[in-house]
């Protein structure tokens, strides 16, 4: 049961969202994400690494116009994004209390 002063969880999609606790942030990412950060990042990794050789691609074959150039440059802003994104949760990685070991 719960103590006079304690609220009961929230039910739904607000009280699946909040799990685990978080601060700061670290709200912004989904629960998935928060729970496995460097799985996560590995695969932002991945990711940006493609992104950059859909970039160098599309500068490659696309001709000389402003449309190559600014597909490329899309290409190359999403994969910076990506990165700077698997820098933060590395980040968010490092700074999380590492598990308990279990009492026997």
């Amino acid at each position: 049961m719960n103590a006079p002063g304690d609220k009961p969880a929230p039910k739904g999609l607000l009280g699946w969202w909040a799990t685990p606790p978080r601060t700061g942030m670290r709200r912004v990412l989904a629960p998935w994400v928060y729970r496995r950060p460097r799985p996560w990042a590995r695969v932002c990794i991945v990711a940006a690494f493609v992104t950059v050789g859909l970039g160098a691609v599309t500068l490659v074959f696309g001709g000389n116009d402003s449309a190559t150039y600014g597909w490329t440059a899309f290409w190359l802003v999403l994969a910076v994004a990506q990165s700077s994104f698997a820098w933060w949760l590395l980040v968010i990685a490092r700074s999380t209390p590492a598990d308990p070991e279990p009492t026997r």
